[in-house]
């Protein structure tokens, strides 16, 4: 029996490995006879193309490592390769990102790998999805507009410090990233629906554990796998959300609501297109969901970096020190932060931006090509996938010098070059929740430095997106 096994196996390597010099050798035919200058590269395995090369390289935050093997072996800005089962062209440098950041809705347009569609089915439903992705990214900064967060602020400032008094000022030593983690996911609950009871958080949060582990992982959807259960934890995530917003059009029908936009919900409830049309439950819930899972994993991680680098560096964590004191000495006894004292933070934020140069947010994202293109000499076709990657500038020498020394230096006066630092992406597809992610991470810094002085007490694996390794230990001072 098992010599049998042995020997089907052996016929699956022999027939793949057939079936790859047939893929390429047709892929290299059609390229010749149709007197395309493609972009350099390799396409990989027949269908998977390097999809799990790809996977396992943003799961180990080694991107960087993926992007520059190929895009050395090519000596190229731009390469070709396979990904989700698509051809696809990799932009690497700040021209690339101009390019595709400038061309967004004329010759490139945003995609994704239907993975993540089968986690979030409610792009299905548009009849126009590119219309579908301007309207929604005007509405929401109508609700991430400076005007909220000058409310939102003091919100944020008073969860950290409940979070600190009663969490952390209890133990001698934090597990950084998830006490971090379930700080920024109850703020996003407070802040985009209302959502204050803590059984009901917890749940909530367990479920998108899920969901962000599987987007993630192998797009395999069969039982035991990760996306399985993602696509599992989604859908019990929208049964959830549901009755909250049944009863939220009840309320604000009834003028129960003390704000009518007070919260992202009841915004996205109210707001219209510029048809007069409103987004469905499906819509809403979707689109809650993807801004509670991208703020509460890349907060989490700057956060839980920003502590690292300040314990390692007692310099920079003196000087931030510095300067919160300066802003805590201004304020009232019991006065809590507004927007004007996140907008002085200057050298704060300046070392936020290091760490996320170091430790990108957002590791790139997809789009396709609308239309036949040419790009530096090579031709793009039409449907082709297109990525860029913020490593691949961040960790450039030719943009930024000495790029793995830790230097906020490098954020004073104008800052780096034009489209070398892209953190939240760029263009008409930027994070619109980038000020608000800046808020949330200055006044959790504030917090932390006002009342804590720490020490590492475990390393942390510095390429890993989710730095689950940080322990530190606790010393509580006043200033």
């Amino acid at each position: 029996m098992e010599l049998f096994f042995l020997y089907m196996l052996l016929l699956l390597v022999v027939y793949i490995f057939l079936f790859r010099k047939f893929f390429v050798y047709k892929q290299k035919s059609q390229d010749a006879s149709n007197g395309t200058h493609l972009p350099p590269g390799k396409m990989g395995w027949p269908i998977f193309g390097e999809t799990f090369e790809f996977v396992e390289a943003q799961r180990m935050g080694l991107l960087d490592k993926f992007i520059y093997d190929r895009k050395r072996s090519s000596s190229s800005d731009i390469f070709k390769t396979s990904l989700h089962g698509e051809p696809t062209a990799i932009f690497c440098g700040a021209a690339g990102n101009k390019f595709l950041f400038s061309t967004e809705n004329d010759l490139v347009t945003a995609w994704w790998p239907t993975s993540v569609t089968k986690l979030f089915p409610s792009s299905l439903q548009a009849s126009n999805i590119k219309d579908e992705r301007i309207k929604l990214r005007k509405m929401l900064p109508g609700f991430l507009k400076a005007e909220a967060l000058q409310r939102n602020v003091s919100v944020m400032d008073l969860m950290a410090k409940q979070h600190l008094e009663t969490i952390w000022d209890t133990v001698k030593e934090v597990n950084v990233f998830p006490f971090a983690k379930n700080l920024t996911f109850s703020l996003s609950c407070q802040l985009f629906l209302s959502i204050t009871d803590p059984a009901q958080v917890a749940k909530l949060f367990g479920l998108c554990s899920v969901v962000s582990a599987g987007i993630m992982a192998i797009p395999i959807n069969l039982p035991g796998m990760a996306f399985y259960r993602a696509i599992k934890a989604s859908n019990l995530i929208r049964k959830e959300l549901y009755p909250i917003i049944k009863q939220r059009k009840i309320d604000i029908a009834e003028n129960k609501m003390s704000s009518p936009t007070h919260d992202m919900l009841s915004y996205m409830l109210l707001t219209s297109d510029d048809n007069g049309k409103f987004m469905n439950d499906l819509m809403i819930s979707d689109r809650i969901l993807t801004m509670i899972l991208g703020g509460n994993i890349t907060t989490s991680i700057v956060t839980t970096f920003i502590l690292k680098y300040l314990a390692e560096l007692p310099s920079i964590y003196s000087e931030v020190l510095r300067e919160q004191t300066d802003i805590a000495n201004s304020k009232t006894p019991g006065e809590l932060l507004s927007w004007e004292d996140i907008r002085k933070m200057k050298y704060s934020w300046n070392v936020a931006c290091e760490v996320m140069r170091l430790h990108s947010p957002i590791q790139g994202s997809f789009k396709e090509a609308a239309t036949d293109f040419t790009y530096s000499g090579f031709s793009i076709p039409k449907g082709w996938k297109l990525y860029w990657s913020a490593s691949a500038t961040h960790m450039n020498p030719n943009y930024f010098p000495d790029p793995e020394n830790f230097d906020p230096s490098r954020f004073e006066g104008s800052g780096p070059a034009a489209f070398t630092y892209i953190p939240f992406g760029g263009g008409s597809r930027m994070c619109p929740g980038n000020e608000f992610a800046r808020a949330n991470i200055l006044t959790f810094m504030h917090n932390v430095v006002m009342k804590y002085k720490w020490e590492k007490v475990s390393t942390i694996n510095n390429h890993k997106p989710a730095p689950r390794g940080l322990d530190v230990r606790l010393r509580i001072h006043k200033y």
